[in-house]
């Protein structure tokens, strides 16, 4: 499945995708709405700040007692379930006398239930498309996401200013419920990829067993760390260039869109198996040294754009991550990545504020760039060893896709 005309034939990735449009789409206007509703009520830029992306951190709480109910509950269910509990609580954001300590209350269990919901949608993936279709489908979802935000924000800033903060969050949660009435519609119904009840011991096991295998070990690594810290220099563009912030995160998208459009769609096989993510990695650090020199924004903005392209590598490992794991704990796998994404690069951010603070932000982000290049390469050596890059598992890794871990409650994935 190279083709984008092959990707939408299969019967339910449309219907996902439109499902995952919509909630990205509310989850970008409300955050922008959550950050307006505590700045006018709080005056505090870190509240606000705290309220758009705080939830992300949340993320990892869930993925320490919740992530097994990513693969014990059935998908559509958990999907249509999850997204309308966001529209409900996204609601409740929009009732009027709501104290602060409420409303990061119910942030922080958005939060907590995200990292599920983002197990559920890309375990789901991988029964929707065949392993040779996943890296392209996951592109689209990328290619999908970043356009969403980058849209959402301003039309987010728009309703704002119409409708108010309130009338925005209503908004958000509108959308949240037209997702949950696309993935009802188009999602067929699927059993649980692996038998028992989600429970924190089970999450804890799981987690314990993906990260206990060394293959896996230095995948999660590579994914979480060197994209983190280049996270954590786009969290400066503000305060590098106040008045041209906008057009540096434009650049940005615009590399990631082209990033995942040529890695996803054109990149050969065999440049895959024989390269595979580091040289992307790497392209994602190296031009944000040129920091350093203080550059002009046409040269900022070139070396934004470029570096940027180097996201598209996260294809390449999720590809990898996903052939390294039994079929029945894909939804898992997946979660634990996407929590552990969002927790390293809200401590990345923070950590390129600090160092910010206490030199300039051209210092701080080439200090960022450097560490992701450097955790790049001590990680180059252990990732070149996962031979082939596109094929099964290695010797020695967790198991084959299609065993059965007796004892366990664990069963091979059902398709439609």
């Amino acid at each position: 499945m190279r083709t984008y005309q092959e990707l939408f034939r299969a019967t339910e990735f449309t219907p996902l995708l439109a499902a995952f449009a919509a909630h990205v789409a509310a989850q970008t206007v409300s955050r922008m709405a959550v950050g307006t509703l505590l700045y006018d009520a709080t005056g505090s830029p870190l509240l606000a700040a705290v309220g758009m992306f705080g939830p992300l951190l949340a993320q990892m709480i869930g993925a320490s007692v919740l992530l097994s109910a990513a693969d014990r509950l059935p998908p559509r269910a958990a999907t249509v379930g999850l997204t309308l509990f966001f529209a409900a609580a996204t609601t409740a954001l929009a009732l009027p006398g709501l104290s602060v300590g409420a409303i990061f209350a119910i942030l922080t269990v958005q939060g907590m239930l995200g990292s599920v919901g983002g197990g559920v949608r890309y375990g789901l993936l991988t029964e929707i498309l065949p392993a040779e279709g996943y890296l392209l489908g996951r592109s689209v979802l990328n290619m999908c996401a970043g356009s969403l935000q980058i849209c959402g924000y301003a039309v987010g800033g728009v309703l704002v200013n119409v409708l108010a903060p309130r009338g925005a969050l209503l908004t958000g949660a509108s959308l949240y419920v037209v997702a949950a009435a696309v993935a009802l519609i188009g999602l067929s119904r699927r059993p649980p990829r692996a038998e028992g009840r989600p429970s924190a011991s089970e999450t804890w096991r799981t987690n314990a067993r993906l990260w206990a295998a060394k293959p896996r070990r230095r995948v999660y690594l590579a994914l979480w760390v060197p994209n983190g810290l280049v996270v954590g220099c786009e969290s400066l563009y503000v305060s590098y260039a106040p008045r041209h912030a906008g057009l540096l995160f434009a650049a940005a998208a615009l590399g990631m869109l082209a990033g995942d459009t040529l890695t996803g769609r054109f990149l050969p096989g065999h440049w895959r198996d024989r390269f595979g993510a580091p040289p992307l990695l790497l392209l994602l650090a190296a031009p944000y040294l040129i920091f350093v020199l203080h550059p002009a924004l046409p040269v900022a903005l070139a070396a934004v754009t470029v570096g940027s392209i180097g996201f598209s590598a996260n294809l390449l490992l999720q590809e990898r991550l996903m052939s390294l794991t039994p079929s029945e704990l894909r939804g898992h796998a997946f979660g634990l990545h996407h929590s552990g994404m969002f927790t390293m690069q809200g401590v990345a951010a923070a950590a390129a504020g600090g160092i910010a603070q206490l030199s300039s932000p051209a210092t701080a982000m080439t200090v960022m760039a450097a560490a992701s290049a450097a955790v790049t390469l001590a990680l180059t050596p252990g990732l070149r060893r996962l031979e082939p890059w596109a094929g099964g598992m290695p010797a020695g890794a967790d198991a084959a896709r299609g065993r059965t871990d007796k004892g366990k409650g664990l069963r091979p994935t059902h398709r439609a």
